[in-house]
């Protein structure tokens, strides 16, 4: 297959007349620019403006159907990320196996529409409601790998070790249930997921994630990394403010501190959120190589807190986007919350943006390289050996027309919005076409028909 763009941006920079060949395996086989008239018709597909497309490096695939159901003021004096865990606990109650996996399929399309070539799913739904284990314990995995083999997304995912309620190692409580296992079972359950993932095309793999400090115990923690190895292993840190005193009390240390002063965190770790760092930590975590998982809309929605980019970027740290919560999915809306969050705080303009290159420019190609490493992804750049994860831009946009440079990604994500993306290509696979999945309306038919169900039940 031969892609031709007009314009790419490729690991050398901005390039014209650029005739990309995808081999049959998915990845790049060969790059040239300024081609002539008679190359460029070799091309099967003839795009206007071609980019790297990136990972998505954090999900929660079901909580996408509870979007907008949780907006309304509780009981509680105050709504906060604890209230709204109260109420993902409820809707938890209702969902079949059935259910996830048409919501899931629906995540992956709206991803792959928004740009997104992989989903890194932390999945930690496991169980029936009432905590009792499927006669398969990867049921519910297996359940995310068939919306994969439907969508044609890539998949990293992520299995979740979810022992305790709270550091002091309480039972789980109601909601929780569905998560819960001690770590051999999780092994098992392991095995199994990663049975269904060899079941993929071969840019799909699994990793490990250890829920967070508060819901492992620090045996169980080090058990995971054994299990992961070199794979990638993700897990949540210092994303809310009661997580950080709960986790001191307990071990004596912040959640980064304890992390980083008990584990070699190396570049396949991605630690989620950490919005609640002191600029040492940020430091710290910065000189490990390892990845900073960000859901900027999410953090706004659960009001986590605002992550230290500016500070952590200096300090030539790596960070990736995730859309967490699918409350929204949209790449450049997280793109946009991400500087405008640095905005807010610092009362600045281009927190991130450096003399040679802008602000768009600068948070895209970290979200392509850092999201490529957390999912252990050959990709994040238009370049040979890498996988052709690939999107195309509508040049003939109003945002777009005229634009050179790095300009168009700033038009895209500061004045434009997803919508301007006609193409994507995961591995190769030519997915979305027109804006619009080739698979579309049988996975947006199949969604509907879940989510009138479920309201009645919720």
């Amino acid at each position: 297959m031969k892609i031709y763009a007009e314009k790419a941006l490729t690991p050398t920079g901005w390039q014209k007349d650029v005739l990309v060949t995808v081999a049959a395996d998915g990845t790049i086989a060969s790059l040239e620019s300024e081609v002539d008239d008679t190359r460029a018709k070799e091309a099967g597909k003839r795009v206007a403006i071609l980019l790297p497309a990136p990972v998505n490096l954090h999900s929660h695939a079901f909580q996408r159907a509870m979007a907008g159901m949780s907006e309304k003021r509780g009981p509680e004096a105050l709504d906060t990320f604890w209230t709204w865990r109260q109420i993902m606990y409820r809707f938890l109650d209702i969902l079949s196996p059935d259910d996830i996996e048409a919501i899931t399929a629906f995540v992956q399309m709206e991803m792959l529409e928004a740009g997104y070539i992989c989903n890194a799913e932390f999945h930690y739904v496991h169980h029936q409601p009432d905590g009792t284990p499927y006669d398969n314990l990867a049921e519910l995995s297996e359940r995310v790998v068939a919306a994969a083999e439907l969508t044609g997304i890539g998949l990293t995912l992520l299995p979740v070790l979810y022992q305790y309620g709270g550091c002091d190692g309480r039972p789980l409580g109601a909601g929780q249930i569905r998560f819960g296992n001690d770590f051999d079972r999780f092994a098992r359950l392991h095995e199994g997921a990663s049975r269904a993932v060899a079941r993929l095309s071969t840019d799909s793999l699994i990793g490990v994630a250890p829920h967070s400090l508060r819901a492992v115990a620090p045996d169980a923690l080090a058990s995971c990394v054994d299990l992961a190895g070199a794979r990638p292993l993700h897990m949540h840190l210092a994303e809310q403010i009661k997580e950080v005193e709960e986790v001191e009390a307990a071990y004596g240390q912040r959640p980064v501190e304890w992390l980083l002063a008990n584990h070699a965190v190396g570049p396949n770790w991605c630690l989620i959120h950490c919005t609640q760092m002191t600029d040492a930590e940020t430091d710290a975590l910065a000189a490990t190589g390892a990845v900073a998982g960000l859901c900027p809309i999410t953090e706004s929605s659960l009001g986590d807190g605002i992550f230290n980019g500016v500070r952590y970027l200096d300090k030539g740290g790596r960070l990736g986007l995730g859309s967490d919560s699918n409350i929204r999915i949209t790449l450049s809306e997280e793109l946009r919350t991400l500087e405008y969050s640095q905005r807010l705080r610092d009362h600045c303009r281009a927190s991130v943006a450096t003399p040679e290159q802008s602000t768009g420019r600068v948070l895209f190609e970290a979200a392509l390289v850092g999201g490529a490493q957390a999912a252990g992804r050959a990709s994040g750049a238009l370049a040979v050996g890498c996988h052709a994860d690939l999107m195309a831009l509508d040049a003939s946009s109003p945002m777009l027309d005229g634009c050179e440079g790095d300009e168009i990604l700033d038009s895209w994500i500061f004045a434009g919005d997803d919508r301007l993306i006609t193409d994507v290509w995961s591995a190769g696979r030519h997915l979305v076409i027109d804006g619009s999945h080739i698979r579309g309306d049988e996975i947006r038919t199949r969604y509907i028909q879940v989510m009138r169900r479920l309201r009645q039940k919720f």
